[in-house]
């Protein structure tokens, strides 16, 4: 019975989207962070307009050898980004979770990109780095958000979760900080961080977190809204 059990554990997979631009990104993993790097893959496709015709088509190609049953999870980026795409990538998300009664984990794109950048920060220095990210929105403002990483490694603390600013508003927000930040902007290669999205929620899957799927919102630059 042990051994049936281990079996089945070792089959259990996460699955990362990345609809929010007009690339997809897919990413699949085994629920072991020791063995992330090797345990994973992920692609990314330019598809435009095509993203609510092919992105079934897509993850079902992607997604094998594995098969939608083996999954235990699913991640999405919840946004700030494209309307379109990202309605598309967390309506997925939440009829996978719903279809296959497993959490969907729904992930800023502001907070993974805010990740990707921390892996290139020393160790010894990452527990110390506020990172500011800002990605453009429409009419000239801004999407942005503040994060530091989790003192016991298990992700970021959202020190500002993702607001809108005018450009001044930004401003006046980043010179009141306390303290030294990082400032970047995510303004390409967002959809190769959908590795980010699933590795985010990865870690709070070890922490025991199981967010069902009607939890999964997206945003899109206002309060979350119902889908």
């Amino acid at each position: 019975m042990v051994n049936e059990l281990k079996n089945l554990a070792a089959k259990q997979y996460g699955l990362g989207l990345h609809t929010t631009t007009p690339e997809l990104g897919l990413a699949i993993s085994g629920l072991s962070l020791e063995n992330f790097a090797s345990d994973s893959r992920s692609q990314v496709w330019n598809l435009e307009r095509e993203m609510s015709s092919h992105l079934h088509q897509y993850l079902i190609e992607f997604i094998k050898p594995q098969s939608l049953t083996d999954l235990a999870f699913v991640a999405v980026a919840k946004g700030p980004g494209g309307f379109t795409g990202t309605r598309i990538g967390v309506v997925t998300a939440r009829t996978l979770g719903q279809q296959l009664e497993i959490p969907v984990f729904a992930v800023s794109t502001l907070e993974a990109f805010a990740w990707k950048h921390l892996q290139s920060v020393p160790e010894e220095n990452k527990t110390e780095q506020i990172i500011a990210v800002k990605m453009p929105a429409q009419r000239g403002q801004i999407f942005a958000g503040i994060y530091q990483p989790r003192s016991d490694g298990f992700g970021l603390t959202a020190l500002l979760s993702d607001t809108v600013f005018t450009p001044e508003a930004w401003e006046e927000k980043l010179t009141s900080l306390n303290s030294n930040y990082q400032l970047i902007e995510a303004s390409s290669g967002l959809a190769a961080t959908v590795t980010d999205i699933l590795q985010l929620a990865l870690l709070e899957w070890q922490q025991g977190k199981r967010p069902g799927w009607a939890e999964a919102l997206p945003y899109y630059g206002m309060h979350p809204v119902e889908i």
